[in-house]
């Protein structure tokens, strides 16, 4: 043997007694969390954002929950579920604000923004169209992260309890107007069809989640259901969702106008995604439809889009002008609280779960990109461009951000 090989051999047998390296994977530091959940104090919000058995899960997870007394009447569930489920019952809105991650349905009011302190933590609702700039300069101050859960989006870019809630105020909307239709409160009319008498004649304006399951309610009780939208794509889906043909067409007025004075029923379920919603019914079309007819006007969160809609309460739901009755209370999904808040907790506590397991929000907010798109204020700098454009206010990217730490 020549004396490189020897020599190359002897180097081969030194490596093969030498201790290899051993990779380990880089676990993150699991994070204990401090959960706080305010009772709402709007006047028509009757949801809660964590439901009992929601709260047993974190805290058998070892994570600590408080809640403020009585922030589950709404929804029906007491104090004394959640203290069952190892939830902490605090008697004061600023023990809850003691939290590090506060969890609420509405957004935080100006009292209760009081209580914030900096590197905290805000899941709530968002609401683009309705804040205005001192609010978000206020929030701003406090150095907070806020997330907005209608905005949250899941792996497939669907807003998951956006869509939930659509889907309660779909469904409950057609209930509503049965109601109206009866004898309890209208002429007698049974929603839907049976043999021998023509069906009740229903509208709906949007083809957007709303639309699709006021379509299947109403089309379970055997109703003759009309869709109109502007997007032939969303009316297309629609058609393919429900896998029965329904008569659908894009907004046109005459054609609009027609339908309107045929039907028993008007569900209006268009969303803007900024801003207000079209207005796409006037006075004079609800003024040619039938005496005793029923309008629900699901966008009026949004401003509604029939041009006699005005805000009204779960109080006081309803009233006649032009000989039809108009039902225009906001947020419809909190007249079935319970199984709304169900909706909420079933995205909101996974979400709980992957800051814990990921290390902290920072982590969960880089590691997800629909989170990332719930996002408007990062330790008080604002990310959200339709805020920062509209108010005027300086805002910056949050991928920048992330970069940054």
């Amino acid at each position: 043997m020549s004396p490189s090989k020897q020599t190359q051999r002897a180097l081969s047998e030194s490596a093969m007694i030498l201790p290899l390296e051993k990779l380990q994977p880089i676990e993150t530091r699991k994070k204990r969390l401090f959960i706080g959940i305010p009772k709402e104090n709007s006047m028509q919000e009757n949801r809660v954002p964590i439901v009992p058995e929601a709260v047993q899960l974190l805290v058998n997870n070892d994570h600590r929950v408080v809640i403020e007394t009585g922030a589950g009447e709404g929804s029906h569930f007491s104090d004394n579920e959640y203290s069952e489920a190892g939830a902490q019952i605090a008697y004061s809105t600023k023990e809850v604000y003691e939290a590090d991650l506060i969890l609420k349905v509405e957004p935080i009011s100006n009292a209760e923004m009081e209580f914030l302190k900096p590197k905290q933590v805000l899941v709530s609702a968002m609401q683009l169209n309705v804040h205005p700039k001192d609010y978000i300069k206020n929030l701003m101050a406090k150095k907070v992260t806020a997330i907005a859960w209608d905005y949250i989006a899941d792996e497939d870019g669907v807003l998951p309890i956006v869509r939930s809630m659509g889907e309660i105020a779909g469904t409950t909307s057609i209930l509503i107007a049965a109601e109206y239709l009866s004898n309890k409160k209208g002429q007698g009319i049974m929603l839907g069809g049976i043999t021998g008498v023509p069906p009740t004649q229903v509208a709906i304006i949007g083809a957007g989640t709303v639309g699709e399951f006021a379509t299947r309610a109403a089309l379970g009780l055997g109703a003759d259901v009309r869709v109109f939208d502007n997007s032939i794509s969303k009316l297309r889906r629609l058609q393919n969702s429900i896998g029965h043909r329904v008569s659908t067409s894009t907004i046109q007025p005459k054609v609009l106008a027609k339908a309107l004075m045929r039907a028993d029923v008007v569900i209006g379920a268009v969303r803007s995604l900024t801003g207000r919603t079209p207005c796409y019914v006037s006075e004079e079309m609800v003024r040619n439809m039938k005496a005793a007819s029923v309008i629900v006007d699901v966008s009026i969160d949004q401003g509604g889009c029939f041009e006699t809609s005005r805000i009204t309460s779960h109080d006081n739901p309803s009233y006649v002008e032009h000989g039809v009755i108009h039902y225009c209370v906001p947020n419809i999904a909190s007249r079935a609280s319970r199984t709304a808040s169900h909706a909420l907790s079933n995205v909101v506590t996974p979400i709980a779960m992957q800051v814990s397991e990921e290390g902290g929000i920072e982590n969960t907010i880089r590691n997800h990109r629909g989170i990332q798109n719930g996002v408007y204020l990062y330790n008080g700098t604002l990310t959200n461009q339709y805020l920062g454009e509209s108010l005027k206010l300086p805002y910056k990217d949050l991928k920048l951000l992330l970069a940054a730490f």
